[in-house]
């Protein structure tokens, strides 16, 4: 397939997520022909006091349930149970409920089974898949993002069940930006910008501050979900297009067909 016939050929196309973790989707929008400027707003870090993480991966066992949200928790708690020598079978005792295709997918390639995982990128829907198990008086286990929505334990403790929320990891603003970075971005007018968090919504405001409106521009503003959608609206972001499926091909499929509605509204104007 020549160059100029990809669907987002030409496109300059924003991708905000960690440093360490852009190369997926950068991949995915440069075979769809993307022009990709990275500008990292998120860096993922260690909580600033790991003894809660630690203390439940020592109890493991008396876990019914451990829920992960994000291939981030996956890491966090498979990197801090190896730092405590705690033994490999240990997290395969009790049984694993994932957010979403890539949570359970960093959850096999870490060789951990996947008990529970609704294809809906969204903590109400987790909580809806928990429907026909009995969660009374089971003890869950979830470690995330040090500040997360509050839905996902909420839903889980009407269910009946008592749920230990453990920071694993935490989220700071990337600030560590060459200058030319910011000033490409402010200079290229970018085609579109993506959000695949509401961290990143967020701290992108914080980063340009008043420069964001010249930033966006006339860009398309994707989101990966309603949640990262609900942010940036709330910030005034003008959202133009929101993943169905909420990983990173709906993000870039959504891009897709944000773009070829633009070419057909011109091409009737």
């Amino acid at each position: 397939m020549i160059a100029s016939a990809r669907p987002l050929s030409g496109r300059r196309v924003v991708v905000t997520r960690a440093r360490a973790q852009a190369g997926p989707l950068r991949a995915l929008l440069e075979a769809e022909g993307a022009a990709v400027l990275e500008f990292p707003t998120i860096r993922i870090v260690p909580p600033d006091d790991p003894a809660a993480l630690d203390a439940a991966i020592a109890r493991l066992p008396e876990y019914a349930w451990v829920v992960l949200t994000s291939p981030n928790a996956v890491a966090a708690l498979c990197d801090r149970a190896r730092a405590l020598g705690a033994a490999a079978g240990a997290l395969r005792t009790v049984r694993v409920a994932a957010i979403g295709p890539g949570t359970a997918g960093a959850l096999r390639a870490a060789g951990l089974r996947v008990d529970l995982a609704p294809t809906e990128f969204r903590a109400e829907a987790l909580v809806d898949a928990f429907a026909g198990t009995d969660l009374r008086h089971a003890r869950v286990l979830l470690p995330r993002a040090a500040a997360a929505r509050d839905a996902l334990p909420a839903g889980l403790r009407a269910r009946g069940a008592i749920v230990d929320v453990v920071p694993a990891y935490r989220t700071d603003v990337e600030r560590d930006h060459a200058p030319e970075a910011r000033r490409r971005l402010l200079r290229e007018h970018p085609d579109a910008v993506t959000f695949t968090s509401s961290s990143t919504v967020r701290n992108f405001a914080e980063l340009l501050g008043t420069d964001a409106p010249r930033v966006l521009g006339a860009a398309v503003v994707a989101c990966i979900g309603p949640v990262t959608a609900e942010t940036a609206r709330g910030l005034g972001f003008p959202v133009g297009t929101v993943a169905r499926d909420y990983t990173l091909r709906g993000l870039v499929e959504a891009l897709r067909e944000a773009f070829a509605e633009r070419g057909r509204e011109a091409r009737e104007g």
